[in-house]
């Protein structure tokens, strides 16, 4: 598989200065055109306040890329036929000379095969409701346990297991830490109502982990760096609550199942929650990314 890593972002990573991973599933895939550009050219805009280089990821025309020209990221985000991709579908998309947007576990692959230790996102993927039924599981979990990136993330999406996909990420050797709280962050809610052991308060100690990481060697899992969004920019949690419920009820009578079951939940709670679950998940990536490129700069150094 050939690697297009941007020129700089490979300066950068060989200078050992802040870099910081993008995926390009929600430019594609999670946002309406022409918002979606926008929040792209705001994302690594913001990772650039924050003294780091953005490494947007996606595959184009069969081409793993780490790091987007304008061209580029008009492409993943106003194309049609952009496929979402997850790290298993990378060597069918480069065999077949397809583009598409990377999602967690495609991202932090490819980073991490470019020399790029920090990545922000959302949320991750996790154990789905019912998994003794259905045995869904995200593809993002078994691959942190074998990849060593830091992820920023607001932790898992709230339609999700969350405590099952703590205790999955337990057994698989993931780290896990709340930023500034010990509540393990429900992605559009700042407190998915189960806790966290360990909590970093600075991205400095978020680095003194990551180097604490590669100084005891072992398996080279991931970081997960659980940030919860702001009290004041999460959605209601009675709102979330009731219209969560009544996705699951809908989801169950309309008989969606699988890899469908996650995009007709999270577009129920937009459509019932009048856009308040997308205004929260966009608050969730915004801090996300910032705090991404706060800890980029302690882990590269003075």
């Amino acid at each position: 598989m050939v690697l297009m890593v941007s020129e700089e972002v490979r300066e950068t990573v060989d200078a050992h200065r802040p870099v910081v991973a993008l995926e390009s599933t929600i430019i594609a895939h999670g946002l309406p055109r022409p918002r979606n550009l926008a929040v792209a050219r705001e994302l690594e805009e913001t990772v650039r306040r924050e003294g780091a280089v953005p490494a947007t990821i996606a595959v184009l025309d069969g081409r793993p890329h780490v790091g987007l020209d304008p061209a580029q990221l008009e492409r993943i985000a106003y194309e049609d036929g952009i496929r979402k991709l997850g790290h298993r579908d990378l060597p069918l998309a480069v065999a077949a000379g397809d583009s598409g947007a990377t999602t967690v576990s495609a991202t932090a692959l490819l980073a991490a095969r470019a020399g790029v230790r920090v990545f922000a996102t959302g949320g991750l993927g996790g154990v789905h409701r019912q998994w003794t039924v259905t045995q869904d599981e995200s593809a993002d979990l078994g691959l942190l346990a074998r990849t060593r990136v830091t992820v920023v993330c607001a932790g898992v999406k709230s339609i999700l297991d969350v405590a099952a996909t703590l205790q999955r990420l337990e057994t698989l050797g993931v780290a896990v830490a709340g930023y500034g709280t010990d509540r393990f962050p429900g992605f559009y809610l700042s407190d998915s109502g189960h806790p966290v052991d360990w909590t970093l308060d600075t991205p400095e100690q978020v680095a003194e982990v990551m180097r604490a990481q590669d100084a005891l060697g072992g398996a080279r899992s991931a970081l997960v760096v659980a940030n919860p969004v702001p009290e004041a920019e999460q959605l209601d949690p009675d709102l979330h609550a009731r219209v969560l419920a009544d996705a699951l009820r809908a989801c169950e009578r309309e008989g969606v199942t699988g890899q469908a079951v996650t995009p007709f939940l999270l577009a129920h709670l937009v459509r019932h929650t009048d856009g308040a679950s997308l205004s929260a998940n966009l608050a969730a990536v915004r801090g996300n990314v910032r705090l991404a490129g706060r800890v980029a700069a302690a882990w590269a150094g003075p």
